[in-house]
């Protein structure tokens, strides 16, 4: 297969799970499998692209982030509680992140690892749509900072891929009391930070292999999952409204499943 045809096959993948608790690192992991991609420079492309994803978010949400940045400077209460609940569950996962960044790559980026978090995470999603606390946070814009907190503990999970940043995130705020929509909401602002430092540190730790090729490739990827990134973003929180988790707990469960039914039968 031509590089330029894996990159748009990866950059939608990307776009259209970054956003739902189905681990867009764990279904690119396997697309790469299956389209025989080598290791270098696909797994540093997989990083990168999703800050195309993470685009699609600031376009969306861009007025109401736009009021957050004008009022800092005029000391807004409001503006000021929502970057600081964003910066806190930013934290747990960025000192992960730098602590275990190569041990992610070479060890944690495997296949079977994929496969059965997928599972797991995809029966925790059922247990949680059954048991899941009384809801009292409807504002994603105004979590305390121990609610912030939490979530961004919980965003820590992640660092395993199969087990979905997003999912980790929006489990984390049901856990804490937080409505669906407004968990859905939080998760999508918390990406920004978050893929923006996996993006700059992958970059810095990569530099090496980011060629003319390979940068173009990474280019391809980010147009893709910006476009497929927008539409989910666009139509995520109200299918979360109408739907639940219910319906990304059996994908998660059912591509896990063929995943080792499929490794078990190439073994």
């Amino acid at each position: 297969m031509a590089d330029w045809l894996a990159a748009i096959i990866l950059g939608l993948v990307e776009g259209l799970t970054e956003f739902i608790p189905v681990s867009s690192t764990g279904h690119l992991l396997l697309a790469k499998q299956l389209l025989g991609l080598a290791d270098e420079p696909w797994n540093t492309f997989i990083v990168m692209i999703q800050l195309g994803a993470i685009l699609a978010v600031v376009v969306v949400y861009f007025q109401r982030l736009w009021k957050v940045l004008l009022g800092l400077p005029g000391k807004d209460p409001a503006a000021r509680r929502f970057a600081l609940s964003v910066l806190l569950a930013f934290f747990p996962s960025a000192v992960l992140g730098l602590l275990f960044h190569d041990f992610i790559k070479d060890v944690l980026f495997d296949p079977m690892i994929v496969c059965v978090t997928l599972i797991v995470g995809g029966f925790a999603l059922i247990a949680l749509e059954r048991w899941a606390p009384p809801a009292r946070i409807d504002d994603s814009m105004g979590f305390s900072w121990k609610t912030a907190l939490g979530v961004g503990i919980a965003q820590c999970l992640s660092i395993i891929p199969g087990v979905s940043r997003s999912g980790a995130t929006i489990v984390g705020g049901l856990l804490l009391g937080v409505d669906k929509r407004a968990a859905a909401e939080f998760s999508f602002f918390l990406a920004i930070p978050t893929m923006v430092g996996a993006f700059a540190l992958d970059f810095w730790e990569s530099r090496e292999l980011l060629t003319g090729d390979v940068v173009s490739l990474i280019a391809i990827g980010f147009v893709v999952s910006f476009f497929s990134g927008l539409f989910v973003v666009k139509t995520l929180v109200d299918f979360v409204g109408r739907y639940g988790f219910a319906p990304f707990a059996a994908w998660r469960i059912l591509v896990g499943t063929i995943g080792l039914l499929v490794m078990w039968a190439y073994a």
